[in-house]
C-alpha cells in the first residue's frame, strides 16, 4: 500500500503512479475494465474501504475535492462503458458513484461523500493469476477544515499521455490516374514451410510464383507491386496485413497451395472473409492489434473496443463488396487462362490475412500439392505464366470497375 505522504509527494512531483504498470500497459491490447461484481465500498470500523477490481493494472491518481465533497480517482485507461458502477455495494457515507471519460487517454471515477473523509492509504495490488488487479483505498474520518485544506487536484501533477501516434493518412482510393498498388503475400516462409509433398515446399513454391506474378504485373505498366516477403523468412500473419496498409495497397493477394488429407481435391480456389469471421475479426483485432494500425488514417488508440469494432465494421461495408468483385474476377480469369479450377472455386473463410477491414483482400489457393496434376502445374513455368496472366487480367478488370465506382462516389 502507498502511504498518503508518499502518494502526495509522487503526485506533486508530477509523476504518474504505478509507472511499472504504465510500461506493462504498453503491451496490452485492450483497455482495462472494472469488474463490478467483485468491487465494493464498505465501512471498516470508523474508516471507509474502497475495493475496485480491474481486468488489468493501470496507472492512476487519487485526490479529494470540496463543495461538494468528493473522492476522485483518475485512471489511464479504464473503459466504463456498459458498467453499472452505481450498483456497487456501498456505505451510506458514499452518496453517489459516477464514472466516465475524463480526457484523452484517461477516465474518472467520482464518489460523492456525505462526510469529510481523508485519504489514508491507497494502492494497487497486482499479480492475480488472470492478470487482473485490485485497487484498495482507505479513508479515515476528518474534520471539515482539514478536508477543505487538503482538497484539490495535486499541484504540479501532470496526467502523462503517450505522444500522439503518427498516423499515415488514408490512401486515396485509386481512380485510374495512377498505378494500382498490389500487395502479394507468398504464404508461409522461414520456420513455417507450409505444405510439403515429394520434396516440394509450399513456402518456396509460392515465393517463386509471387516473383513470377510480380514480373508479369510490373511489365504490364498498370501496377505497382510489393511483397510481404521476398526471401525465406517468417512474417507473422497480422504483420502481413500491416505491411499492406503501410504500402498503401489497393488490393491484397495471399498465395497458397495446400494439401488435403483425404479425397482428390484439385484446382484453384479463391477465398474472401466470411461474414461470421468478419465479426470475430473485428473483436480480435480490437483486442490484439496495435490500435493505431487498425484502419488507415485513423488513430483508434483513444477509443474503446466497441468504437473500434463499429468503425471496422463500417469500413467493411465498403470493402467487402470490392473484395467479392475481385474474387469473382480471379475465378473467371484463372478459369479462362488455365482451365484448372476447383469444383467450388469461390469460398469464404476466416483466414487471418483476410481481416484487414480497409483493404480488398483475397486468398488464392492456386492448387493442391496433394494432387499429382496440381503439383505438375505448379512446378511448370509455362502453367505458372498462364496463371499469372490470368491474375493480371483479373486485377486489371477489377481495377477499372473499381476506379469507375470511386470516381462516381467523388462526384
Amino acid at each position: 500500500m502507498i502511504q498518503l505522504r508518499t502518494l502526495a509527494a509522487a503526485l506533486a512531483a508530477g509523476l504518474t503512479l504505478m509507472a511499472p504498470m504504465a510500461r506493462a500497459q504498453d503491451t496490452l491490447g485492450a483497455m482495462a475494465r472494472p469488474i463490478v461484481e467483485e468491487s465494493d465500498i464498505a465501512d471498516f470500523g470508523a474508516n471507509l474501504q474502497i475495493t475496485l477490481a480491474l481486468s488489468q493494472p493501470v496507472p492512476f491518481r487519487i485526490f479529494t475535492l470540496d463543495t461538494p465533497r468528493r473522492l476522485v480517482i483518475d485512471f489511464s485507461v479504464v473503459d466504463w462503458a456498459g458498467q453499472d458502477v452505481a450498483s456497487i455495494d456501498r456505505s451510506d457515507i458514499v452518496t453517489s458513484v459516477l464514472s466516465g471519460p475524463f480526457r484523452r487517454g484517461w477516465s474518472r471515477l467520482v464518489l460523492g461523500l456525505d462526510a469529510p473523509m481523508m485519504i489514508e492509504t491507497a494502492g494497487l495490488a497486482t499479480g492475480e493469476a488472470d492478470g487482473g488487479a485490485t485497487l484498495k483505498v482507505q479513508l479515515a474520518p476528518g474534520d471539515a477544515a482539514s478536508f477543505a485544506a487538503n482538497a484539490g487536484a495535486p499541484e504540479g501533477a501532470v496526467l502523462t499521455l503517450p505522444a500522439p501516434a503518427e498516423v499515415t493518412p488514408a490512401p486515396a482510393r485509386q481512380t485510374g490516374d495512377r498505378p494500382v498498388m498490389v500487395m502479394l503475400d507468398p504464404g508461409h516462409g522461414g520456420l513455417d514451410p507450409g505444405a510439403e509433398v515429394d520434396g516440394i515446399v509450399e513456402a518456396d513454391l509460392m515465393l517463386q510464383f509471387a516473383r513470377d506474378l510480380r514480373a508479369v504485373l510490373e511489365a504490364d505498366g498498370r501496377f505497382s507491386v510489393t511483397m510481404t516477403r521476398d526471401d525465406d523468412t517468417f512474417v507473422p500473419l497480422e504483420t502481413r496485413v500491416s505491411l499492406a496498409r503501410a504500402a498503401g495497397a489497393d488490393a491484397f493477394l495471399s498465395l497458397h497451395a495446400d494439401v488435403v488429407a483425404e479425397g482428390r481435391a484439385s484446382g484453384a480456389t479463391v477465398y474472401t472473409l466470411s461474414q461470421e469471421a468478419s465479426n470475430e475479426a473485428s473483436r480480435v483485432l480490437a483486442e490484439r492489434h496495435d490500435r493505431a494500425d487498425l484502419l488507415a488514417g485513423l488513430d483508434l488508440s483513444g477509443h474503446d473496443d466497441v468504437v473500434a469494432g463499429v468503425l471496422m465494421d463500417m469500413a467493411r461495408l465498403n470493402t467487402t463488396p470490392r473484395s467479392d468483385r475481385l474474387a469473382r474476377a480471379l475465378v473467371r480469369e484463372l478459369g479462362q487462362h488455365t482451365g484448372d479450377l476447383h469444383k467450388r472455386p469461390r469460398l469464404r473463410a476466416g483466414f487471418s490475412v483476410l481481416k484487414a477491414p480497409d483493404i480488398p483482400s483475397v486468398l488464392v489457393e492456386l492448387g493442391f500439392l496433394s494432387s499429382d496434376r496440381d503439383r505438375a502445374n505448379l512446378t511448370d513455368p509455362a502453367w505458372r505464366r498462364r496463371a499469372a496472366e490470368g491474375i493480371r487480367d483479373a486485377l486489371a478488370d477489377w481495377a477499372e470497375a473499381d476506379a469507375a465506382e470511386a470516381r462516381q462516389l467523388r462526384q
